[in-house]
């Protein structure tokens, strides 16, 4: 039973501390693009994939702009 005297409070310090990080990581915008990472896992590393995504990114944001 005095146990839950050390469990009790330490689990609730454990649970501030992964709170107090989860803030953090949502206050430096950690979650805001979750579909770039995906994709990159799925092309090659080479060069060329890299400037083709690029290009497309360019397009995108061209076609965007243009939009009425």
């Amino acid at each position: 039973m005095e146990i839950l005297y050390l469990l009790i409070p330490l689990s609730i310090l454990l649970g501030s501390v992964f709170l107090a990080a989860f803030i953090l990581a949502s206050k430096t915008q950690q979650f805001e693009d979750m579909e770039t990472p995906a994709m990159r896992m799925l092309l090659d590393d080479d060069e060329d994939t890299e400037k083709k995504i690029e290009k497309e990114q360019e397009d995108d944001e061209n076609r965007e702009g243009n939009q009425p």
